[in-house]
């Protein structure tokens, strides 16, 4: 069997929708990891924005202690 090990998400995945004259809102969708051969990464969201965009960035010192997505 092979033995499965949690790794830090390489990047966050982040919905952010910007009202018309207002503050942007950022929520935390999900998270990716990359592929052992560095060739890409694998996206895992928890919700599926139906608006706005998503950012992918590196996650802060606090959230790659997490190791899950959102």
């Amino acid at each position: 069997m092979k033995k499965t090990e949690t790794k830090a998400p390489a990047l966050i995945a982040w919905h952010v929708r910007e009202p018309k004259g207002g503050k942007a809102f950022w929520t935390r969708i999900g998270a990716a990891w990359q592929h052992q051969n560095g060739d890409g990464h694998t996206l895992q969201l928890d919700l599926y924005p139906m608006d706005g965009r998503v950012v992918l960035l590196p996650p802060k010192a606090d959230e790659a202690m997490e190791g899950g997505a959102a």
